[in-house]
């Protein structure tokens, strides 16, 4: 009997997989229509570093301005809108799990949107304005942002465990607040630093989500995040297939922002945050990469170094512009991804 209940329960995913595909894939090409008339696009710009000296980005990526940036609005929107049908229509109850996932999505999404539109409409010569927010501001609402998703984490549905290798779960207490925010803001921003190749984010997170569907099947609320899973799984490969290279439409810090926490939030309650580390170890080795970078290049201002340890930052550009081609660079890196996700479940197993 378990067995044909787990296989009722594949085919209702599955079928809710191919529902939000069809559904995204409906609203797309209108959607690229609207977001060049809304003039929603790649803007040119100035890339340098924290001293002012300018990168090889440009050089890099300089025929991308102009392309669509609304890719986030698209999946969240597209996710959103399927959610509210699939409940009405079926017997799922909409509870804090959802709720929890789906508040993620919207906080993570409003503050990449705000800062997608300050990149392609402010006006100024402030870069704090181009460029969207600045870092220390969107770090500090991102933390809030955490803190609010957390509690009710913890104080909703009673998570304060963390489930580590060969030891099983442990019950961190209050510190699980601190710990629980730093991966929903770490897992956000590694995800985001990630996204500046055609297809290599969203990629990655479709190979990342496979060992948390199964690892579904261990948790409380693995019902209910698997759907969330299903939902969210159609959209992404909808979006993918207009992202892969040479892409004609980009994620943005809308979807960026929103799909790293997202992730942050699905290991969270899946009790699976330490495995997410060997799952989603490209997004730490990206983000790691940068923090290398930045230690670099300020220890070369100051004379202590001679070189930059990376030509650029994060890795993928430093391959990038090493003579790599773009797609060998994204291809390369979904096959370490796939590597990393069999080890990360694995260890989620142990």
């Amino acid at each position: 009997m378990p067995v044909i209940l787990d296989k009722l329960l594949m085919v209702k995913l599955l079928l809710v997989v191919l529902g939000s595909l069809s559904f995204t894939a409906f609203l797309t090409v209108p959607f690229i229509n609207l977001l060049y008339k809304l003039k929603f696009k790649n803007p040119k710009a100035i890339s340098e570093d924290m001293y002012g000296k300018k990168t090889i980005f440009n050089k890099l990526h300089g025929q991308k301005v102009g392309t669509p940036t609304g890719g986030g609005i698209l999946i969240i929107g597209s996710a959103f809108l399927f959610s509210i049908v699939f409940y009405s229509l079926t017997r799922f109850a909409f509870n804090w799990t959802a709720a929890v996932l789906f508040l993620t999505m919207f906080l993570f999404g409003v503050l990449g949107f705000y800062d997608d539109y300050k990149k392609f409409f402010g006006k100024g010569k402030d870069k704090g304005v181009f460029w969207g927010l600045r870092f220390k501001h969107k770090l500090i609402i991102q933390i809030i942002f955490a803190a609010i998703i957390v509690f009710f984490l913890n104080q909703k549905m009673g998570l304060s465990a963390v489930r580590l290798p060969l030891m099983g779960s442990v019950d961190f207490g209050w510190w699980y607040i601190p710990f629980a925010v730093s991966v929903i803001v770490g897992t956000c921003n590694a995800f985001n630093i990630t996204d500046g190749l055609d297809g290599l984010s969203s990629g990655l997170l479709l190979i990342a989500l496979a060992p948390f569907l199964y690892l579904t099947s261990f948790s409380n609320y693995g019902g209910d995040v698997g759907l969330f899973i299903a939902v969210i799984v159609g959209p992404l490969l909808t979006f993918l297939y207009f992202n892969i290279y040479p892409a004609r439409l980009f994620m943005g810090d809308t979807g960026a922002l929103a799909l790293g926490a997202m992730l942050g939030v699905i290991a969270l309650l899946t009790n699976q945050a330490v495995a997410l580390i060997f799952i989603g170890a490209v997004f730490v080795v990206e983000a790691c990469s940068t923090l290398i970078q930045w230690a670099s290049i300020i220890l070369v201002h100051k004379g202590k170094l001679e070189k930059k340890v990376f030509k650029i930052a994060p890795l993928h550009h430093h391959f990038e512009a090493l003579g790599w081609p773009e797609t060998k660079v994204t291809m390369r890196f979904w096959l370490a991804g796939a590597f990393f996700a069999t080890l990360g479940l694995l260890v989620a197993l142990l």
